[in-house]
């Protein structure tokens, strides 16, 4: 092999390195099935199963399972040391979108939709299954690429003939993968519990009309803090009235 066409092979392989790495794990395969998000405290002694489902649940790939630490029960004796007011906000706006006004924990709602138990697998299971009765996935795509310092993120159409037309909002989450945390008073007093894809804020990269879009944001939003990776969410509605979860997809390591 001539010294050219060596030059020209070396320059092609780190050509497709580099594209290779830019690539997020959310780039590639079908998308999830559901989303669940799991609002947990560490003053309530019913959570700990809850927490230990969420982890169960984070491990299946076509699944995407946040843990949000809400902060009403601080005033128990112990103050929630990954709580937000904000998911305490995003709970109550479920509730209102639903109608139920149903607040309690541990509460999972899956695909931005069903409310269930958060401890219960088989109601677990059955909400799943109620929220992705029309299709066995999230109907819209998303594909994450990391380029420098930016996180690009394409989000597929869907406007399916004869359906009014979807719209929606693009969230980055920064979510820690893994934290235990040691309590010391309230009613799980004396416990460790490990916390599963916490997330850790919540950022709107941009508005989607319904037509394929790319939008960027800054890659440290994502891995804003203390956070390991992230994972985007495309939902109907808005912050006061969140609608169904349309299409999500996970960073690296999650």
């Amino acid at each position: 092999m001539t010294s050219k066409l060596i030059a020209r092979f070396a320059a092609l392989t780190m050509g497709w390195l580099a594209a290779a790495g830019s690539a997020a794990p959310g780039s590639a395969g079908e998308n999830p099935k559901a989303v669940v998000e799991l609002f947990t405290s560490q003053g309530c002694s019913s959570c700990p199963p809850a927490d230990r489902v969420l982890a169960e649940l984070a491990r299946e790939a076509d699944v995407i399972a946040l843990s949000l630490p809400v902060d009403y029960w601080d005033y128990l004796g112990w103050k929630d040391t990954l709580a937000s007011p904000a998911f305490s906000a995003r709970q109550r706006a479920y509730s209102n979108a639903r109608g139920d006004r149903q607040v309690f924990t541990p509460q999972m709602i899956v695909n931005g939709k069903v409310s269930c138990v958060g401890s219960d697998r088989a109601q677990i299971g059955r909400s799943m299954a109620r929220a992705s009765a029309d299709s066995e996935r999230l109907p819209v795509r998303i594909d994450l690429a990391e380029n420098g310092p930016m996180l690009t993120i394409d989000v597929g159409g869907a406007n399916p003939p004869g359906n009014p037309p979807a719209t929606g909002e693009v969230w980055v989450l920064p979510v820690v993968k893994a934290r235990e945390v040691a309590i010391g008073r309230g009613e799980n007093r004396g416990r460790s519990v490990t916390y599963a894809n916490v997330v850790r804020g919540m950022t709107r990269a941009g508005y989607w009309s319904g037509a394929p879009a790319r939008l960027e944001v800054p890659l440290k939003k994502a891995r804003h803090g203390e956070a390991d990776s992230y994972v985007v969410l495309l939902q109907e509605g808005d912050p006061e009235k969140p609608g169904s979860i349309l299409g999500a997809a996970k960073g690296p390591g999650l």
